[in-house]
């Protein structure tokens, strides 16, 4: 899709800078995935005080919405469990009414032009003694590990960062279901197609 992308915005120069970063980008990505498949034995640990929890919630706020949503998704269909993906400026809409110290929360707060706003979500969780895990870029000091748990990705370009941030969404997906003995390979009630009659 981006290449694609790409491609239609060639006869434009105003767009020329942002397709240099983009392209530069890309050819990074592959290398930034296999630095967060490294994650994945503290990603497995993490997964594991998951164990008997009935529900578990995504935070993300603009692209990150749409990262969100994937990761509930493949947690869903692969654990069993269930997974809400909320936009981070509507949590008080509700959501804010189900946060305490015991409600498993990840929030995405990758570096983007929204991240100030995404923040006020994270402050309003801490200050109701959620205990978040932060999916944030590398390095971030904006979140102190006596309050949150992090997993840490790096930065790329805005267009391409939920390609990274959802791979250790993915990976939860995964142990949380490997946690409770589930056939990762075989979801109940999923099929490799879709007919339609």
């Amino acid at each position: 899709m981006a290449m694609f992308a790409l491609s239609l915005s060639e006869d434009r120069a105003s767009k020329q800078q942002r397709r240099f970063e983009i392209m530069e980008a890309l050819g990074k990505v592959s290398d930034q995935f296999r630095e967060i498949l490294k994650l994945d034995k503290s990603i497995k640990e993490l997964c594991a005080k998951f164990k008997n929890q009935k529900s578990l919630l995504l935070l993300g706020r603009g692209a990150q919405h749409a990262t969100a949503l994937e990761g509930a998704l493949k947690i869903k269909e692969i654990s069993y469990l269930h997974c809400e993906a909320v936009m981070s400026g509507e949590l008080k809409h509700g959501v804010l009414a189900l946060v305490d110290e015991n409600l498993p929360i990840v929030m995405i707060l990758t570096r983007d032009d929204i991240f100030a706003k995404s923040l006020n979500a994270y402050q309003q969780v801490i200050t109701r003694s959620g205990r978040p895990i932060i999916i944030c870029n590398t390095d971030d000091e904006e979140f102190p590990a006596e309050k949150t748990e992090k997993i840490e990705v790096p930065r790329t370009v805005d267009a391409l960062q939920g390609l990274l941030n959802v791979i250790p969404l993915q990976l939860m997906a995964y142990w949380l279901a490997v946690g409770e003995g589930l056939n990762v390979d075989f979801p109940r009630n999923l099929t490799k197609s879709v007919t339609v009659e």
